[in-house]
């Protein structure tokens, strides 16, 4: 790579970043109309500094959008997985059961914001959690911002060896670490560990949220413990199995969670009347319309089967073997720019495998949930035509903005951009760059809105860095993925999945607010811990 590393440079790979969250945080900016600004700025930039040609722009936009069309799929299935079961009315009955289940307040929110979207990023990841936990939430009473906020922190945990493991093997690949190594287990024990703390943050965040102080005494107690199953848990299996070492830890967290509701200190009624987080205008509103004779087992059956196919598709190497086989992807041609920064040719980039996809899988639960639901009666004449129809028209708003940004990451990784950002941090630092090695981590999943991305864009960058600079790459591979894991909490895709679902789409400025004010500090200390143990 020719291109020269200066102070400009880097600051004309920044300028689109920078713009899209001042637009986003100061002015309240909607995420379709900051993307817009933020994708022109990135084509100037690339064009008239780092001498992208059109062929170039053309390219990269294509690749933009056919990977955004993949995400667009996701968020159409999980709306219509949450159409499905509003129509329904099955909201109405998970929230009345639950609140049988757990009747302490605080315990039913980590339930369904943390420990449920932990169980689902265990198998689906691709934002499923976000995008189906946030209605959920609406529906146990959370307010609609809210409801975006608390999944987004509650799947991150499990944003690296979640999904069986995509992110963390594509890391491995990345920095070619091969498989069952010295440095490959290092690297995970790294990487759990840190994903261990932020475990721990997530369920205080939460708690804090809900009601501060009072609020984290309660809730302690749970926090703890599921903090030592799924975070303990993980760090413990990485060195064993990284395919399930989110997963198993997650299931169990589940039924733990329900168990904890039979407790002394969580089995009665408790609730702090004024948190924040909850709409109270909204209690009890809508009780009685609640279907009489469907239970909370018939209210989850969408969900319950989403698991199970997803498990066994994904577990089952026979069947996952099989329809893995059906994919299909775009040809492009190999790109360059004036200054000899390459991107390879592909005749097959970014294959989508739709029988093994998330959407695939939400997509056969939606419509086994809307053909069980209309067996019941529960949904009536014309409802299924309303269930299509508002999946439709909620997607639309939100496929504009994930386009942009989409094409803007691309832009800005196709041009060299990206990589000069990475490489002008640590060409500053020197080895105080540890310090930020997990916001290189986060910035990857910032602007693509994936951690397996992040991992593949600079898990060999971090490698060589680290070897240049003489420190331990495990614990620089681990900041690495645990900041991109961070990542998927502020990761502006994301967040228009859940605001879309929340029916709030226009206000990610709001929920990227108040997310950074918990997500930066966190990144901050793993940044020292690292430095802290490489120095000793």
């Amino acid at each position: 790579m020719n291109i020269p590393v200066t102070p400009f440079m880097w600051i004309m790979a920044f300028l689109p970043i920078i713009v899209l969250l001042v637009l986003m945080i100061k002015f309240n900016w909607g995420a379709t109309e900051a993307a817009a600004v933020g994708l022109v700025i990135t084509a100037v930039t690339g064009v008239a500094f780092y001498k992208a040609d059109l062929k170039l722009l053309a390219v990269e936009s294509a690749k933009g959008i056919w990977s955004a069309l993949i995400i667009l799929i996701i968020v159409w299935t999980a709306i219509l997985m949450y159409q499905v079961g509003d129509e329904a009315r099955a909201f109405l009955v998970i929230r009345n059961g639950m609140r049988k289940l757990l009747p302490n307040e605080l315990l039913l929110v980590i339930a369904m914001g943390w420990i449920f979207e932990s169980f689902l990023q265990g198998i689906t990841g691709f934002g499923v959690p976000v995008a189906v936990g946030a209605p959920l939430l609406i529906g146990i009473g959370v307010s609609p911002l809210w409801a975006v906020i608390i999944p987004l922190f509650g799947q991150a945990w499990g944003n690296t060896f979640g999904t069986l493991a995509a992110a963390w093997d594509s890391l491995a690949m990345s920095a070619g670490l091969a498989v069952g190594s010295d440095a490959y287990l290092r690297t995970a024990f790294w990487t759990a560990l840190f994903l261990l703390l932020w475990n721990a943050v997530t369920g205080l965040a939460i708690c804090w949220f809900y009601g501060k102080g009072k609020a984290l005494k309660k809730g302690l107690p749970a926090v703890l413990v599921m903090t030592v199953i799924q975070g303990g848990g993980e760090l413990l299996l990485s060195q064993v199995n990284t395919t399930l070492s989110c997963f198993l830890p997650s299931c169990i967290s589940l039924v733990v969670i329900l168990l904890m509701g039979r407790m002394k200190m969580y089995k009665e009624e408790w609730s702090i009347s004024d948190s924040a987080i909850m709409d109270r205008s909204a209690k009890g509103a809508g009780v009685d319309e609640a279907p009489s004779d469907m239970t909370l087992v018939q209210a989850f059956v969408p969900y319950f089967l989403l698991s199970a196919l997803t498990l066994i598709v994904l577990l089952v190497k026979p069947i996952n073997a099989f329809l893995g086989q059906f994919s299909f992807g775009l040809a492009f041609p190999e790109t360059q720019t004036g200054y000899g920064y390459v991107n390879a040719a592909s005749d097959c980039f970014s294959p989508l495998a739709l029988f093994t996809h998330a959407s695939m899988f939400l997509f056969i639960s939606s419509i086994v949930g809307l053909i069980y639901y209309r067996k019941h009666r529960w949904i009536k004449d014309g409802g299924v035509k309303r269930v299509f129809v508002k999946s439709v028209s909620m997607t639309m708003p939100s496929g504009i903005a994930v386009i942009g940004l989409v094409i803007m990451s691309k832009l800005m990784s196709g041009t060299g951009q990206t990589v000069v950002l990475a490489n002008g941090i640590a060409t500053v630092l020197g080895k105080a760059y540890v310090v930020l090695a997990p916001f290189v981590g986060l910035l990857g999943t910032f602007m693509t809105g994936s951690n397996m991305s992040s991992n593949i864009l600079f898990g060999d960058f971090q490698m060589t860095t680290a070897n240049l600079l003489n420190v331990d790459a495990a614990a620089v591979l681990g900041a690495q993925s645990a900041g991109g894991a961070i990542g998927s909490a502020v990761s502006p895709s994301k967040i228009i999945l859940g605001t879309t679902t929340a029916n709030i789409l226009g206000r990610e400025g709001e929920v990227l607010k108040k997310i950074l004010s918990i997500t930066v500090p966190a990144t901050i200390v793993i940044g020292v811990i690292v430095f802290v143990m490489l120095a000793l």
